[in-house]
């Protein structure tokens, strides 16, 4: 799923704060200066104190200067800079790190003044409130727009700043601007065109006004009840500094008539004034309770809104509302059939609370409206990659779900909603949670149960924080190593693809569903239907791609026989969704030419729906169909239309929904179309178990990154390694050895796991919990000198482990040609050279795909490829020091050059560094004799086959496979790597004797 970045924009923030010049009353005090920008504060990063920019590119951050002005508005010199930002960019004045923090809690705003550019750009100014320094505080923000020119101060009151809800670098401190402990402040600047500003004189200002630095909260917006039933309303005072009020506050409440339910029949209308005397300590509450009444129909929910009245105080954002629950009705009723259930909720359903199912938003856009959800009947929310609450904890996802759905309770049939995620190798959004290996390293494994059990871990950690959908597994058949998503798929062969969907099982349970209620499960997405692992190098239209979202051109049979059949026993096996590809697909001789998935009626409707009788439903991917020609409601008629049933939109819902309801309106999309969609979204809501369950189950959360979760990560690790060379048997290490370990990918907690961790893109670091490759083998070995540059002295140790490879990167922008190759950094190329040069040596390839390792080959004496294993860095060592044995082979073929590219099993021209499915074993030894052994496992493996010994036959080619790589060594040519390869698909289809055939014309050539 593609994800773009989801951090500061102006677009989500407040909205204009009026332009004024600066008045000051007679009775305020002398404005405290804050920056000058005469020199005093020095352009430094954290931790030193100063001004430093930042952004979401590497071009991003804006340029700054300290500039003479003869028109400067205070002093001589003015802060003045340029800036040309496409994701989002600005400057902070950290004070956390050289001074305490300041107290602004008896002034009543800050302000500075402006050069204005008339550009109409809104320009965001953020304040840093409490916590422990400027980086880790809460973040409050407001905006001007710069419609004006020339020097303006601009001044903006404490009280029009709000808390940030798109972006937390630490969460929930107290939610109040407190004000007595400000770390600092903030600009982020507008995007999408080059632009200059000037700024000066930065204070603050007046004196506090107790309205504006005191505020009325409710604990919540919206209370349900059951009919007959008493609501709870807790009204609360919180003042910034959290000082006792200056003041008196009322709070004069009353029921209101606007609602849908109806005075003195459905509930006892209630009035009056809570008061809060001056003295009162800031957060304490009064309550506002609302009776309903009981009658005996049966009824849709109901609201009874609560208007508040404050005086001397900021009122809430949103008056609060009681909502009697549905009842009576047989949707609600679970011993019915899911089927009847759908039906009966359907048939009272409007077209725009069926436009609302059809909808899904992302958490960051309805976090500034989330009355949004009910307003518009939302049916689904996301997290794209990195999209989390604050603090990433597992108690703030489910509290943060928890509020999302309590607002889904506001709606006339409370349908809860269905969150999703991109958990694609662990419940990887969360920090701490047990990264798996990619699906790359579980094709590696050849292991089906294995895979199934890490996503069996993966669903019981995603379900214990709340989430009870996954947007995994990713069925792609990769065929291009260049491409930035390589390390997503299992592997290059569809048969090898195929043996994997075991994992729906794992997310899901049983085929039928009946499991998908229980508190460690979810359902599953199969994407990226279909051929988004086949597209061609250059055809990608998304800007900077350059094989992402591109073109996959095959003939009807190739596309059958390589990217459908995965799908097919997904289906199979049940799963509940599937997600369309962003790439488009043009099937040789169908005069249609290159077709967006997103609006291939053929495909969606009638090869997933119709052939294969698909009955879950199918989610587009992130804003995808803004990719299809034409205007908006072109788009939205022809993905709906083409099979489509639940849109993400993320930032587009309100158009979305609009849209859609016009487009049906108007006769262009068929209700038809419309029922069939809600009733397959409705469906997986009931087999999930929501309407009876709709908040986080966190029963299972203690066991979120628990032993036994990292013990089966640790295994699939281990499983994972691909053994490709070990002249004279290297590995396994022994513990008593002197082991020099070197390479940038030793000891990074953040390369080792890859992309899709914590963060959409990953990064290099300590960025969650695990254990490196490193710190694992440091556990047996008392014996290691470790030089990340190979820069320490070599001499005097038995043998050199090097851990090199790449550094993350997910879709797209892990392209190559997108700032990517497959070459090995100079870094790691040159501590190759280096510690193989002076001892034995193995070399470790922690990477998403495989690399390019030129004539360095032959001075290499052990080679393995470890992929991205994940936290569990002991899985790794557990097979270099022969705690497990290596039994990993490759899931895709290992090239000798990028002009090979793409190169894969099956080739006509195939001559690969390692062929498909090579690896070798600490597990056995080859057994004894030639030509003359592999005939007999011949026959072997077909009383096998005949018979259906699957086990014995897989165990039969595996003894036929040592002979030929024993006897091959590195002396792979094509005519012993294509049967080779070959012997390996063969192999995953079950047809055990031609695969020992295949494997015997490999040792003949050898």
């Amino acid at each position: 799923m593609r994800r773009t970045a989801l951090l500061a924009s102006a677009t989500l923030l407040a909205a204009l704060i009026p332009l004024t010049t600066a008045q000051a009353a007679p009775d305020d005090p002398a404005p405290t200066p804050v920056d000058r920008f005469e020199g005093e504060v020095p352009f430094a990063s954290p931790p030193a104190e100063g001004i430093f920019t930042w952004g979401g590119d590497t071009d991003d951050p804006p340029r700054l200067e300290l500039t003479p002005r003869t028109d400067a508005p205070e002093g001589s010199h003015v802060l003045s800079g340029t800036y040309d930002i496409s994701g989002y960019g600005g400057f902070t004045h950290d004070f956390a790190f050289a001074e305490p923090a300041r107290d602004w809690s008896a002034r009543k705003g800050i302000r500075f003044w402006w050069e204005g550019q008339n550009n109409g750009k809104k320009v965001a100014f953020e304040l840093k409130d409490g916590g422990a320094n400027g980086e880790a505080s809460e973040l409050w923000t407001t905006s001007f727009t710069d419609d004006f020119s020339g020097w303006k101060q601009i001044e903006l009151p404490f009280g029009d700043f709000a808390y940030r809800t798109d972006y937390q670098p630490v969460g929930g401190i107290d939610h109040v601007l407190g004000l007595t402990g400000m770390w600092g402040y903030a600009v982020t600047l507008p995007t999408g065109a080059e632009g200059r500003f000037a700024m000066d004189g930065v204070e603050v200002y007046g004196r506090a006004d107790q309205s504006l630095r005191a505020n009325v909260l409710t604990d919540a917006a919206v209370y349900p009840v059951r009919e007959g039933g008493t609501a709870a309303v807790e009204v609360t005072v919180a003042t910034t500094g959290s000082a006792p009020l200056d003041e008196p506050v009322t709070v004069a409440y009353e029921t209101a008539a606007t609602g849908t339910a109806e005075s003195g029949k459905d509930y006892t209308p209630v009035s009056g004034t809570l008061t809060f005397p001056a003295g009162t300590a800031s957060g304490a509450s009064r309550s506002v309770r609302v009776p309903t009444l009981k009658d005996k129909g049966a009824e849709a929910a109901e609201t009874i809104p609560l208007k508040l009245t404050v005086t001397g105080a900021k009122p809430p954002a949103e008056p609060p509302q009681v909502v009697v629950d549905a009842h009576g009705l047989p949707y609600l009723d679970p011993r019915l059939p899911v089927k009847k259930r759908v039906a009966d909720l359907l048939g009272r359903m409007s077209p725009a609370e069926k436009a609302g199912q059809m909808t899904q938003a992302e958490r960051a856009a309805v976090g500034a409206a989330p009355g949004d959800i009910a307003a518009y009947d939302l049916g689904s929310l996301l997290s794209g990659g990195g999209s989390t609450p604050t603090p990433n904890t597992p108690e703030a996802w489910a509290r943060m779900i928890d509020g999302f759905q309590l607002r889904a309770q506001a709606t006339r049939f409370q349908i809860p909603l269905i969150y999703g995620v991109d958990a694609v190798h662990g419940h990887n959004n969360l920090v701490g949670a047990t990264i798996m290996p990619h699906n790359i390293g579980l094709g590696a494994a050849r292991d089906p149960r294995l895979a199934r059990r890490t996503a069996s871990v993966t669903a019981a950690e995603v379900r214990a924080t709340g989430i009870p959908w996954d947007f995994a597994p990713c069925l792609c058949v990769t065929r291009d190593d260049r491409w930035g998503r390589a390390y997503e798929a299992f592997g290059e062969d569809p048969a090898l693809v195929d043996a994997m969907a075991s994992v729906v099982q794992g997310f899901q349970g049983a085929r039928d569903g009946r499991d998908l209620k229980d508190d460690d499960k979810v359902l599953a997405t199969a994407k990226h239907f279909v051929g988004d692992g086949g597209t061609e190098f250059g055809s990608s239209s998304t800007d900077g791609y350059t094989i992402d979202q591109g073109v996959t051109k095959v003939t009807r049979q190739e596309l059958e026989a390589v990217h459908l059949a995965p799908y097919e026993t997904a289906v199979e096996r049940g799963v509940g969704t599937v997600m369309p590809s962003f790439s488009s697909l043009d099937i040789v001789g169908d005069g249609r030419g290159p077709v967006k998935m997103h609006a291939r009626t053929d495909m969606l409707t009638g090869v997933l729906k119709g052939r294969m009788d698909f009955d879950g439903f199918v989610i587009s991917d992130w804003a995808a169909i803004d990719q299809l020609p034409g205007d908006y409601a072109s788009d939205v008629r022809t993905s709906v239309n083409a099979g489509l049933d639940m849109i993400m939109v993320p930032n587009a819902y309100r158009d979305f929904h609009s849209t859609l309801v016009a487009e049906v309106g108007a006769g262009r999309i068929d209700e038809r179309r419309v029922d069939d969609a809600v009733s397959r979204i409705l469906t997986q809501k009931f087999r999930l178990g929501l309407f009876e369950k709709p908040y986080a189950d966190t029963d299972g959360a203690d066991r979120i990154g628990s032993a036994a979760h990292r013990a089966v990560a640790r295994e699939a690790a281990a499983k994972s390694q691909v053994l490709l060379k070990n002249a004279g048997g290297v590995l396994p290490l022994g513990k008593n050895q002197k082991v020099y370990v070197a390479g940038s990918n030793a000891d990074d907690i953040g390369n080792q796991s890859g992309g899709w961790t914590v963060t959409w893109q990953g990064a290099s670091g300590d960025i969650t919990p695990g254990t490196t490759v490193l710190e694992a083998m440091r556990k047996n070995s008392g014996r290691l000198t470790y030089s990340q540059d190979a820069s320490a002295p070599t001499a005097g140790h038995d043998v050199g482990v090097v851990v090199v490879g790449e550094t993350p990167y997910a879709e797209g922008l892990g392209d190559v040609g997108n700032g990517h190759d497959l070459e090995l950094s100079a870094a790691d190329q040159a501590a190759v050279d280096t510690v193989c040069a002076a001892m034995k040596c193995a070399v470790l390839i922690v990477s998403g795909r495989p690399q390019l390792l030129g004539d360095r080959l032959g001075d290499i004496d052990a080679l393995v490829a470890s992929w991205l294993p994940g936290t569990e860095g002991d899985g790794v060592a557990d097979v270099l020091y022969g705690k497990r044995p290596f039994t990993g082979r490759l899931p895709v073929t290992w090239p000798r050059s990028e002009a090979q590219l793409p190169i894969n099993v099956g080739d006509t021209a195939y001559d690969p560094q390692y062929p498909y499915g090579w690896g070798l074993t600490t597990l056995a030894k080859a057994p004894e004799g030639g030509a003359g052994t592999l005939g007999a496992l011949a026959v072997a493996a077909r009383a096998a086959e005949r018979t259906g010994a699957e086990e014995a036959g897989r165990a039969i080619v595996g003894k036929a496979r040592l002979i030929v790589q024993r006897k091959a060594g590195d002396t792979l040519t094509p005519a012993v790597a294509k049967p080779f390869a070959d012997a390996e698909h063969l192999l995953l289809t079950g047809r055990y004797g031609k695969a020992v055939d295949r494997l015997a014309a490999a040792y003949r050539a050898a």
